[in-house]
């Protein structure tokens, strides 16, 4: 095939792709798509959960599938748009809820294991001996069954008592024990229950509480929570305090029926409930379980005596809370109830709790038990002024990146913006059609994408107009430099799209859409601009446009580089040891400021119509309950687009979180803007070991890469140069106090990548140049390497820094922190990929016995003396080399 004929089929393919992508994009067409947006950018609530193994079922890949699966089910009946539910790591899952404000109801809807279970109330309510006693109304609380009153105790005395009774094997059993954690001097119970002792211990420290002791409930027995007084709206909407001890054997489960549906009550009072069929199965159950309740009552209805006065009841218990504890009438129902036309569950119900619990019994029980161990949420407002930010940071990163091509590179540089145009439409049109989620890591992954693709062009021309230099013509300039620069281009971005795909795999799930976008944008990039920008070149290349040297930029004599880099490589290791030092010491003085990303606890973000005062809002919260809050005023915060208020807690369970906005709501006003971060320790933990594991699996990656593509001496001067950049990154961080959260992860993961950019360049220079000069020493190729393309090196670090730069200055906190990092990153990645991982290869390299000789001749040659770079050859010692061989670089 022609180079002609390929050029028309690459701008056809281009052109056919340009039209599908606007097609997509346009809005109003029929094949037009919707941008999918993330909870940062449309406000909601995300929540994060950990699976925890059950007696019936351990944590596998099946079960959480089925639990994903189950929660999907529950979240279509909260009508929420755009949900996303996602496994991450090995044993969680995270959910996404868009435009969801109420982040409690939001976890008791998705969340909530929904354990439905049905007891026959008098036979296995027990007493303080461990023994049911049916006729005592002093331990099955008489008429007022199930409600706080007889019969009932505190939460920690029922949990000690409980603890004291004999384990027992019950048929339907629902447990192996449980732990609980305890005040013992407070007398209070603060965290459980676990199945596991290792489980109650990092539930309790997820809660920030510290038990006294742990306190095993042995198997035959549970605590369950009395029914919520309901004389009064406000008493029922309040928690029971009051609990009983059962016996752990229920009469029927969950499974035992079908059909439940959210009604009115029928007997007149108007008020909500949830009536269901039964299954077969349960039909049965049910009946024999009335019958048993009926007969208890028969035996002990007199004449004369009130069949309500001797009535035995039935309980219906959900994850260890009373729902209802109905009475059954012995005179109308003698044999009990048959089923046939189902039942229903009443009692202090709304609409919506009552919808709520038919949607929970419908959807089934999750197979394993869910701890809540990261919650965050993000008010609509905030999400509009962060996507505006973002699309101001996009708009004038391209902005600039564009102005800097045109100024360096002329009519080049109108083809790479022309380039740049259309990736910019391919990824717009991928992000709409994969769909790809966006969030604000993604966006700032979507603009550091444009200075990838900008360095791929530099690398490029820079190539032709070396070739232009050499004497070449437009057209063959253009061939030679594509074919040249492709090698190093291709393995920049490889190295790029290996971290991307690592920080995917390990990173949570509000990191993940900035790898994605930087994978994605990755590839893009390299059909954009190299395939697109060389066909239109080709077809160019006689063109009167490309005719002159200096429409390339290339009309000018070349600025080339003499110094010694080689022998001024003590100084450059002084330099950076000098800095390294300093780092090391701020890091063991002063330490990493790590976010609640990293530890636990909560931030939240407010704004106000007027601003109330610390001290009102700190006390406020001590008064709520919380301890050691520190409430700041934040002036100026581009996210609250006002004054604000910045309030941090040790607290980080999700049920004291959620006191927080109502808290504020009512003593100061509707907060104009909110937003909240709630981290776990058990979260925490596990952001900081996907941190290590993905920085140690991106240098074992880049290292494996680097000795395959080259050499495997080359790979550990860039591994030396990477953990220096690594380091110095640290550095400023701990110097700066700057706080250090999973956008900084991301960022030095990313740092991984670009600071390869400018080492392969170079290495992949040495490459060719070490055929070329076969008596020169490699001190001297790796100096005549670097002259060669360090305009080249500074041009690519410039070109990535510019979009950095339009993060930095317009993006919010976000996107901020993802810019200081990669600023911090990209500098000192620039200066070690040259002054840092060349010398240390040119300085084993001249280890080598072949490089020994040589230098030991060119010493002799020149007087003991070994110059920068090789002389040229005299008439004397100048071998011609064979016919057709090129000494250009």
């Amino acid at each position: 095939m022609t180079d002609r004929r390929r050029n028309i089929i690459v701008l056809g393919l281009v052109a056919a792709l340009l039209l599908a992508s606007l097609a997509i994009i346009i809005p109003g067409l029929p094949t037009s798509k919707q941008t999918r947006q993330g909870l940062d950018l449309k406000g909601g609530t995300s929540l994060v959960y950990e699976a925890k193994p059950t007696r019936f079922s351990k944590v596998t890949s099946d079960s959480i599938q089925r639990t994903m699966d189950i929660m999907r089910d529950r979240v279509d009946n909260l009508g929420v748009a755009e949900p996303e539910i996602q496994r991450a790591g090995s044993n969680q899952i995270d959910v996404s809820l868009p435009d969801v404000q109420n982040a409690d109801q939001a976890q008791q809807q998705v969340g909530t294991t929904a354990q439905l279970y049905f007891y026959d109330w008098e036979k296995t309510v027990l007493g303080p001996d461990g023994k049911p006693h049916p006729t005592d109304a002093a331990v099955t609380g008489g008429q007022a069954a199930g409600t706080p009153g007889q019969g009932t105790q505190s939460y920690y005395e029922a949990v000690t008592r409980a603890s004291k009774f004999p384990a027992t094997n019950e048929p339907n059993d629902t447990t192996n024990g449980l732990y609980y954690g305890v005040d013992d001097k407070a007398k209070t119970v603060l965290c459980g229950p676990q199945e596991a002792l290792a489980d109650i211990k990092e539930t309790c420290t997820n809660a920030g509480k510290r038990p006294s002791s742990f306190v095993h409930v042995p198997r035959g027995y549970v605590i369950v929570q009395a029914e919520n007084d309901s004389t009064s709206k406000a008493a029922a909407a309040a928690a029971s305090d009051a609990y009983y001890i059962l016996k752990d054997d229920p009469s029927l489960l969950g499974t035992d029926i079908k059909n439940p549906e959210q009604n009115i009550d029928s007997s007149g009072t108007g008020q909500p409930n949830v009536t269901f069929d039964f299954t077969s199965a349960g039909r049965k159950k049910w009946q024999a379980t009335t019958r048993e309740i009926a007969q208890r009552g028969t035996a002990l209805l007199l004449p004369g005596t009130d069949p309500r006065a001797v009535a035995n009841h039935f309980a219906i218990v959900l994850d260890n809370k009373l729902i209802s504890v109905p009475y059954i009438d012995p005179q109308q129902n003698p044999d009990g109830i048959d089923g046939s036309n189902g039942s229903e569950i009443s009692g202090g119900f709304t609409i919506k709790s009552a919808q709520r619990l038919a949607n929970l019994i419908k959807t089934g029980a999750l197979p394993i038990r869910l701890e809540l161990i990261s919650q965050s949420q993000v008010s609509a407002t905030l999400g509009q002024q962060a996507l505006h930010q973002g699309l101001i940071a996009g708009i004038v990163g391209f902005a600039i990146v564009a102005v800097f091509l045109l100024v360096f590179y002329r009519v080049l540089g109108i083809i790479a913006v022309g380039a740049l145009f259309v990736y910019a439409i391919y990824f717009f049109a991928l992000i709409k059609l994969i769909p790809i989620t966006m969030t604000l890591p993604g966006i700032a992954g979507l603009i550091l994408t444009i200075g990838v693709a900008a360095d791929a062009n530099i690398v490029i021309f820079e190539r032709v107009k070396e070739e232009v230099r050499a004497g070449r013509s437009v057209s063959a300039a253009i061939v030679t430099g594509y074919r040249k620069g492709l090698a190093a281009i291709i393995d920049a971005n490889v190295v790029t799209f290996m971290v991307a795909f690592i920080l995917f795999i390990l990173a949570t799930a509000g990191v993940k859409g900035f790898a994605f976008t930087l994978g994605i944008g990755t590839l893009t990039s390299l059909f954009t601009a190299v395939l697109a920008t060389q066909a239109v070149l080709g077809s160019m290349g006689r063109s009167r446009f490309l005719h002159s040297p200096a429409a390339l930029g290339a009309g000018e004599k070349k600025r080339s580089w003499s110094q010694d880099f080689m022998g001024a490589s003590k100084w450059f290791f002084s330099m950076s040891g000098i800095i390294l030092l300093i780092g090391a010491l701020a890091i063991g003085g002063k330490g990493l400021n790590f976010g609640i990303d990293f530890q636990s606890g909560t931030r939240v973000k407010a704004a106000f119509a007027q601003v109330p005062n610390e001290k009102d809002v700190s006390s406020a919260l001590r008064s709520a309950g919380f301890k050691n809050p520190e409430v700041q005023k934040v002036k100026g915060d581009k996210a609250l687009k006002r004054a604000g208020i910045q309030i941090s807690l040790g607290e980080s369970a999700p049920q004291t979180i959620a006191k927080v906005k109502p808290l504020l709501t009512k003593r100061f006003g509707t907060p104009t803007a909110y937003e909240s971060d709630s981290i776990g320790p058990t979260f925490g933990k596990t952001v900081a070991n996907s941190a290590i594991i993905a920085i140690i699996a991106s240098l074992v990656v880049i290292s494996a890469y680097i000795a395959l593509r080259f050499e495997w001496k080359f790979a550990v001067p860039v591994l030396m140069a990477l953990m220096h950049d690594l380091l110095i990154t640290a550095g400023v961080y701990s110097l700066t106090g700057r706080e250090v959260t999973t956008s900084t992860v991301a960022a030095l993961l990313t740092i991984l990548g670009y600071s390869l950019y400018d080492t392969i360049i170079v290495f992949d220079r040495i490459r060719e140049n070490v055929p070329r000069m076969p008596r020169a020493a490699f001190t001297q190729i790796v100096n005549r390497s670097m002259s060669e393309v360090l305009t080249r090196s500074l041009a690519t670090s410039f070109c990535t820094l510019l979009p950095i730069l339009a993060l930095l200055l317009f993006g919010g906190s976000t996107l901020k922190d993802f810019a200081f990092a990669l600023l911090v990153g990209v500098v000192s990645g620039a200066y070690s990929s040259v002054f840092i991982a060349s010398p240390v290869l040119a300085h084993w390299k001249e280890r080598e016995e072949v490089y020994r000789r040589r230098r030991a001749r060119i010493a002799e040659e020149t007087g003991g003396h070994v110059p920068p770079t090789p002389r040229p050859p005299t008439a004397s010692s100048w071998t011609p080399r064979a016919a057709g061989a090129r000494a250009t670089a």
